[in-house]
């Protein structure tokens, strides 16, 4: 209380510096009710005589809306004023507000102008966000080398960002030789201070056994930390663990539940393996609408799997009027990437005509495709289509099938 009155005193007096910090105890609330307007109040006096932390102070309230309507612009402004003293939290603001381009210009130049600045005096968000710019080529040359420098020293200072994409750089080994042990610790001390990317990337290190021995139970821990948070692949793979008794009691239902969590977010395994529960009514009542629906979602998006099976669903009339022509359209999206089981059954429509036109040569091309991938009676059927064909249309499937490339999905 003493000090709040000798601050009060010297703020009352014109004071910049008592200014200042009376602004701060009303920010924290030491010593008087906290209260962000008057903190808005004597920073913003300090800030008008050049206090650079004031300033500083005052960019963050405008960034925040803490005591005034938020306001980049203003925020921008006040943090340019800070920055050009040399403070370094308004550098790195100044910075971030550049490279997202929040109240002025989007900028990467200018972003990693002041980013470095605030680096340089070692600054561990300016490091972080210094060895993301270099890291990704944005506003400088890419550079995983000088990406990993500056995400080691912040790191080092704690920086969880940063701590994350080192164990990124060690698992791909950019920058650095790649290291699976390295990669797990700098994600370990990540995930300790509750940093989801990074607790979803442990997870991930456990269920491959990347950097520490195979562990699905561990594997499970870090995915529900995450999953919790609403990270859709973690609640996917968490809905795997469930669905084949990884790391988990099996349970259909609870495999629903996460599956479902990560569909409504857009994820196309969780709504291909929704769709696939729907369909034989595991962990969900049978409903083959509601299989269709999913299975779409996901096949839009361009997953093989649910394009096979919304496939399946239009041949065998399934939550859908049967029609073959249509499921000749999701066999071939699907067959397209190189899924083997979509191969067989796209030569299967074109060797019966169902859906197209009957066609030996392109039949004995997808079984010959689906074959070389280990579906077990594609070569019969080949050799059935064979006993078709001429000579000449062996040779052409065979050329078809040899200079077939997989496609990527739209």
């Amino acid at each position: 209380m003493q000090a709040v009155k000798w601050f009060r005193l010297a703020a009352d007096h014109g004071h910049a510096g008592g200014q200042f910090f009376l602004g701060n105890r009303y920010r924290t609330g030491q010593g008087v009710p906290q209260d962000d307007v008057q903190a808005m109040k004597w920073y913003r006096l300090a800030a008008d005589q050049g206090n650079a932390s004031a300033q500083y102070n005052l960019g963050v309230r405008f960034a925040k809306g803490q005591g005034v309507p938020q306001d980049d612009v203003q925020a921008v402004k006040w943090f340019r004023l800070a920055a050009d003293q040399g403070e370094a939290g308004a550098q790195f603001n100044l910075g971030v507000m550049f490279a997202n381009g929040l109240g002025v210009p989007q900028d990467d130049v200018q972003a990693v102008k002041w980013l470095r600045l605030a680096a340089d005096q070692g600054h561990a968000g300016g490091q972080s966000n210094l060895g993301f710019m270099f890291d990704n080529g944005r506003g400088v040359k890419q550079d995983h080398v000088q990406a990993v420098k500056w995400f080691r020293l912040a790191a080092d200072q704690g920086e969880a960002g940063a701590q994350f994409n080192l164990g990124v750089s060690f698992t791909k080994g950019e920058g650095v030789k790649q290291d699976h042990v390295q990669a797990v610790k700098w994600y370990r001390l990540a995930a300790d201070q509750g940093l989801a990317n990074a607790q979803f990337a442990l997870g991930r290190m456990f269920d491959k056994g990347q950097g520490v021995k195979q562990d699905d139970v561990q594997a499970m821990k870090w995915y529900r930390l995450v999953a919790d948070q609403g990270h859709a692949s973690a609640q996917f793979n968490l809905g795997n663990g469930y669905d084949n008794g990884r790391g988990v009691p099996q349970d259909d239902v609870q495999a629903a539940k996460w599956y479902r969590l990560a569909a409504d977010q857009g994820n196309a395994g969780g709504q291909t393996l929704l769709g696939l529960m729907y369909g034989t009514g595991r962990g969900v009542p049978q409903d083959h609408v509601q299989a269709v629906k999913w299975l779409r979602l996901a096949a839009d998006q361009g997953h093989a799997a649910a394009q096979l099976a919304l496939g399946f669903m239009y041949d065998n009339g399934e939550g859908v009027p049967q029609n073959h022509a249509e499921a000749v359209k999701w066999f071939r999206l699907a067959a397209d990437q190189g899924n083997a089981s979509a191969q067989y059954n796209l030569g299967a429509m074109y060797n019966n005509g169902q859906g197209v036109p009957q066609n030996h040569v392109l039949a004995h091309m997808w079984y010959n495709l689906a074959g070389a991938q280990g579906v077990a009676d594609a070569p019969k059927y080949r050799d059935l289509s064979a006993s078709k064909m001429t000579p000449a249309q062996i040779a052409e499937a065979q050329r078809l099938a040899r200079e077939w490339k997989p496609k990527v999905a739209q």
